[in-house]
């Protein structure tokens, strides 16, 4: 976790984690797509430690970096420059679930557990395991068009668990969900990612969403992208989205984002 202190000019700064607890440090870390005149600054030193355990919510305006970033740390993307520092395993959970269609739902958690060398028996087992910890027993033989979009992300999130995944990258992956499967959805992986000790980077427009999941925030600036703002969350778990704390702290980041001269915060 990151920790604030007091300068002596008295501005609040937020501090990273000591490096003996972060499982992902990432240095100076820059991307450039493009050469010459065409090239686009897409991030630029950034720097970030995330420590076993943390959710971390990056916040920030449509075309600042956030996925770019989390390409990079799942190894997806090379950085222009800058180096990524991960001492665990990483799993990535996408906006749209992205199951195999010809594959139900057991057999497309089976498929991460076949990856890692898994026996035929012992995956199957495994795979109905997961399932249930994702509150989809009696599902897996159903295939990805006969559930709905919040069944779906629950086997994505199964599928990040068959992976033996520390972290788990979430890239806005509850965006295209009604409010009230979100709310749930909030509540399972709240609830799974502290029985099962993940670290947690959810990316997301969503401020309040932000706010409510998150033990720390980073907002990020665009053109080129940076962190311009980071904030821990001491409000207990779990929270509510319509809570005075929650939509207060989202209203703050909120304005500090179009202080940097953006209207589109999603």
């Amino acid at each position: 976790m990151s920790q604030s202190v007091l300068t002596n000019d008295g501005i609040h700064v937020t501090q990273p984690p000591d490096d003996t607890t972060s499982i992902l440090r990432i240095r100076n870390v820059s991307k450039v797509f493009g050469h010459g005149s065409d090239a686009t600054v897409a991030l630029q030193d950034v720097s970030l430690d995330v420590a076993a355990g943390e959710f971390l919510s990056i916040v920030g305006a449509s075309g600042c970096g956030k996925s770019t970033l989390l390409n990079i740390i799942a190894g997806l993307d090379e950085p222009t420059s800058g180096t990524i520092d991960v001492d665990v395993n990483v799993a990535f959970m996408f906006q749209e679930a992205t199951l195999l269609p010809w594959l139900t739902a057991q057999q497309n958690v089976e498929l991460a557990l076949k990856l890692r060398g898994m026996a035929k028996r012992a995956r199957r087992d495994r795979a109905a395991e997961l399932l249930e910890t994702v509150r989809l027993a009696g599902w897996g033989d159903k295939r990805p068009h006969e559930l709905s979009g919040g069944m779906r992300q629950r086997v994505a999130l199964a599928r990040c668990l068959a992976q033996d995944a520390r972290i788990v990258l979430m890239d806005e992956p509850l965006g295209a969900l009604d409010a009230m499967t979100r709310d749930h959805l909030h509540d399972e992986i709240e609830g799974l990612t502290e029985s099962q000790g993940l670290t947690v980077i959810f990316v997301t427009h969503n401020m309040r969403e932000a706010i409510r999941l998150g033990d720390r925030v980073v907002l990020m600036g665009s053109l080129p992208g940076r962190i311009v703002y980071e904030e821990d969350i001491p409000l207990t778990h779990p929270r509510v989205m319509d809570s005075p704390d929650v939509a207060t702290r989202a209203a703050s980041l909120t304005a500090r984002l179009k202080g940097q001269g953006h209207t589109h915060v999603g």
